[in-house]
């Protein structure tokens, strides 16, 4: 029998183990001393960052103090697992920003992954060290003032983030951030970055980009095709940049691209129909004229206009895209007809193709975009009538004005309004609920008084719209108590009598415009208008045949802020109750038949702007209260059979910036208010007193066709003796006419150069054929004009065409046909630097129409041979004519025209015009 062994004595460590164990607690006490010697010095570089701060107006950094125990729970930090900051994160709100410079200490933070510090009022120099720290995800820097560039070596190559938009960078854009392989985010909006868009951007290092937004630099040359390799990219946005070129075919490639805004550059070329294959894309913006979306902090950022000027039309691959949602192309000089087969326009909510050069007539196939609910296609040449079917009632903005439509403005079928299907998107809303603002903005300013809000407009003005108007293009639900609504369709051919219908969804909504004037509306007024219509904010019926008297239930019209019932033939006297429209701020009865006298009470009116009761059969007084309207900066009363004295209070008026009294049987003295009451604005009254406001000279009588009646015989006839001596000297209002002519010439042609002298970088084209004769024509005059024909009809410029001459150059006089003649302006070549760009400001001046600027026909542009195409006037210029007024008589009436027709040219090229 075996004996069993003994058990094994217990196991004891050995002495290798003990030494393990030893060095792994010495290690542990070491990393820890590491640790805290680590956060000691983040916890100083924080404390720089702080002290650079120099206001907190928000506290935002008060819990940050040497005494915290744990920097880790200080606001706006976060600390990894081991203690190191990893996330510097301070949100600002308003009155909550911090200001200061940027230290570099946080360079110190070699941890860091997170660096946000968004709408602050941060300035001074971005800090190179920050790119250094390598494990650097997110950069976010945008909103503040930062001064500096990005550096042409990146040590951060882990940014997944960046961005720095809205501060007040220069310098290029560096080619490494192209191979930065995990970059999604790039924004440098809107600030002074200049040079070329590198090529590398669109390299290996994109294929993870989805968002680049450059917008708002000096940024020149072409787009880089290269950006089509960057497949996952969202979001391309180039606008306000000095970008010329066409848009790159290659960016068709780009299938889950979302938006594209080229907007407010130099492209040219056709609209690629490439684009058809970016089936993701929902917004496509190829101008702008609006200010750049989303501000700026960059002084040069707002100065970039949209010279953007395509060729051809809209491809029907780009309307066919599926979820496009926004079309944006006003101003783009896109021509040819609009596309036919909208059968894939469901999503579509935003069309703005309006001052454009499109013809025929507007698409039937738009009535298949049941979302849409923005439609312009204003200012082109469209013919034909509208389409009832179009979802014309639902829309917040239909705008056909300024084509050659014709028919009856229809009855549109009636729909339910249907709310968006589309999936939301952040910046399909951006970019809609920005051009929907400006859009209204835009119209109030122009069209409506002041303090009138707008949420929606249908304007059919400036057509050969014929017929009656039976009721108003809008569906109920668009209305309620939160809606307002215009509708204009001035400038027409309508007929008929003012329709009950015309006013029957007004009670519903919160504010009411009504445009129906320069159209042949017959009848009267509506007696029952004060009911009808209590929300009514403007109403103009002006220059069309209405009879009749004017309802005293105006004065329920308690809304009212604008009234225009002039050029009719409207009889009988201003009803009293016009004194009850507290917010009524324009008056407009002029050239009436109005009898009577004014009314006592119209003081009451104080917010009143402009009265204009001109070329009446008022009779009686000027009422002395009319000079205590604080607000009042125009009164006309002037062609009426008014007595009495001119109210001394108008001597004392500082708003009043627009008077005339003129033609009426005033007597007494003239207030003596050289700035309101002159001479000129009293003419025609033969008993007033002379007057001796100031000094200027006035026409004779026999000039003027009415003289003043003097108390001082000597004062006419030396006023006479002058005019008829042959003095060649000019009184105020000739000077103010030439000076008003010459400035319209200098205005246009500075329009020509102006982009051009003020650019920060010098253009770029491609060399043009010195063979090349082409003749772009933006008005048909019934005869082809080439190039041949314009150097064939001035005899190749010869002198003996001349009709006059200036700074940029000489003026021909050319019989292109028998009977058709025109001026031919020979430019200067030398004069003018960077043809491209003036290519597309002739275009854009080849779409300004205005009864009192000449017309440009056409140009031609070439490296040897410059020249325009104007109408020719064969009545001479304006200063011609005003310096041989002292060799045959001028009819007064006819040089207040001139002086009228002069300030509504310089008033649309200054105020209205937006080239």
């Amino acid at each position: 029998m075996r004996r069993r062994p003994p058990p094994p004595p217990p196991p004891t460590p050995p002495m290798a183990a003990q030494t393990l164990l030893l060095k792994l607690l010495v290690l542990l006490l070491l990393l820890g001393d590491a640790t805290s010697v680590s956060g000691s010095g983040e916890r100083e570089a924080l404390m720089k960052f702080k002290a650079a701060v120099t206001a907190d107006p928000g506290g935002l950094l008060r819990d940050w103090a040497p005494a915290s125990p744990d920097h880790c729970r200080w606001p706006g930090v976060s600390c990894g697992a081991s203690g190191e900051v990893v996330a510097l994160n301070v949100t600002s709100a308003p009155g909550r920003a911090l200001a200061g410079a940027l230290s570099p200490a946080v360079a110190a933070l070699r941890g860091l992954r997170v660096l946000a510090l968004p709408s602050h009022a941060l300035s001074g120099p971005l800090p190179p060290a920050i790119w250094s720290l390598r494990r650097l995800r997110v950069l976010d820097l945008s909103g503040n003032r930062l001064q500096g560039g990005i550096p042409a070596a990146l040590a951060c190559v882990g940014l997944q983030t960046l961005d720095l938009a809205y501060n007040q960078l220069n310098g290029s854009v560096p080619a490494a951030l192209g191979a930065l392989p995990g970059l999604r985010r790039l924004s440098l909006a809107s600030n002074r970055f200049s040079g070329a868009i590198p090529d590398e951007l669109g390299g290996a290092g994109c294929r993870s980009l989805q968002f680049l937004d450059l917008s708002g630099n000096l940024l020149v040359g072409g787009i880089p095709r290269s950006l089509g390799n960057c497949s996952q990219l969202e979001a391309l946005l180039l606008s306000s940049n000095l970008l010329d070129d066409i848009i790159p075919l290659e960016i068709g490639r780009l299938k889950n691209l979302r938006a594209l805004d080229a907007s407010r550059n130099s492209l040219s070329g056709p609209v690629p129909a490439e684009l058809g294959g970016c089936v993701q894309l929902s917004v496509l913006v190829l101008s702008n004229p609006y200010a750049p979306l989303g501000g700026s902090n960059s002084s040069d950022y707002g100065e970039v206009d949209d010279f953007n000027y395509f060729q051809g039309g809209i491809p029907e691959a780009v309307v066919a895209l599926p979820k496009l949602r926004v079309l944006w192309a006003p101003r783009a000089t896109l021509e040819g007809e609009l596309p036919g087969n909208w059968s894939s326009c469901q999503s579509l909510e935003m069309i703005n193709l309006g001052e454009n050069l499109f013809s025929g007539g507007i698409p039937k196939g738009l009535a298949e975009c049941e979302n849409l609910r923005f439609l312009n296609l204003s200012s082109n040449k469209l013919i034909g009538s509208v389409d009832p079917s179009l979802p014309v009632p639902c829309m917040d903005v239909f705008d056909v004005s300024g084509n050659q439509l014709s028919g009856s403005i229809p009855v549109f079928i009636s729909k339910n309004c249907l709310s968006s299907q589309s999936p939301v998107d952040d910046l399909v809303s951006e970019y809609s609920s920005f051009f929907t603002y400006q859009a209204l903005a835009g119209f109030m300013s122009s069209s409506l008084p002041l303090g009138a809000h707008l949420t929606s407009y249908h304007s059919f003005a400036h057509n050969n719209f014929t017929g009656a108007v039976t009721s108003l293009p809008l569906a109920a639900e668009k209305l309620g108590m939160q809606g307002s609504y215009a509708f204009l369709a001035d400038g027409n051919r309508l007929g008929g009598q003012l329709q009950p219908g015309l006013f029957d969804k007004c009670n519903s909504s919160r504010g009411f415009v009504v445009e129906v004037s320069d159209n042949l509306i017959a009848g009267a007024v509506p007696s029952e208008i004060g009911s009808l219509c209590s929300s009514l904010v403007a109403l103009g019926i002006a220059g069309n045949q209405l009879s009749g008297t004017i309802p005293p239930s105006i004065g329920e019209l308690s809304y009212l802020m604008s009234l225009d019932l002039s050029r009719n033939h409207l009889g009988g006297e201003i009803p009293t109750s016009v004194k009850n429209l507290p917010h009524l701020e324009r008056l407009s009865l002029s050239h009436n038949l109005l009898n009577g006298t004014i009314p006592d009470d119209i003081n009451q009116l104080r917010s009143l702007r402009v009265l204009d009761l001109s070329s009446n059969l008022l009779t009686g007084v000027i009422p002395g209260a009319l000079a205590d309207l604080r607000n009042l900066t125009a009164l006309l009363l002037d062609n009426n059979k008014l007595t009495g004295k001119i109210p001394s209070g108008f001597g004392n008026s500082a708003s009043l910036s627009m008077f005339n009294v003129s033609f009426n049987n005033l007597s007494g003295p003239v207030p003596t208010n050289g700035n309101t009451v002159r001479c000129d604005s009293v003419i025609g009254n033969p008993l007033l007193q002379s007057c001796h406001v100031y000094t200027l000279a006035v026409p004779s009588a026999a000039q003027q066709g009415r003289g003043l009646n003097s108390n001082d015989n000597n004062d006419t006839a030396s006023s006479d003796q002058q005019n008829e001596g042959g003095n060649n000297s000019f009184n105020a209002i000739e000077i103010a006419s030439i000076t008003s002519a010459t400035a319209i010439v200098s205005v246009l042609l500075a329009l020509i150069v102006l982009f051009i002298y003020t650019r920060k970088c010098a253009p770029r084209m491609s060399a043009r054929s010195s063979g090349r004769r082409e003749v772009t024509i933006f008005q048909d005059i019934g005869v082809p004009i080439t190039y041949e024909t314009v150097v064939r009809a001035t005899g190749s410029f010869n002198a003996s065409n001349c009709i006059g001459s200036g700074g940029f150059g000489a003026t021909y006089k050319a019989e292109i046909a028998p009977g058709v003649l025109v001026a031919i302006k020979r430019l200067s070549v030398g004069r003018f630097q960077g043809a491209q760009q003036f290519d597309a400001e002739i275009k854009t001046l080849g779409r300004l129409r205005h009864p009192n600027l000449v017309t440009l026909v056409g140009y031609h542009l070439g490296e040897s041979e410059m020249f325009l195409i104007y109408n020719y006037l064969s009545g001479g210029n304006l200063e011609r004519f005003i310096q041989e007024r002292s060799k045959r008589p001028v009819d007064w009436k006819m040089l207040h025209k001139i002086a009228l027709d002069v300030a509504k040219a310089l008033a649309y090229l200054h105020d209205t015009c937006v080239p």
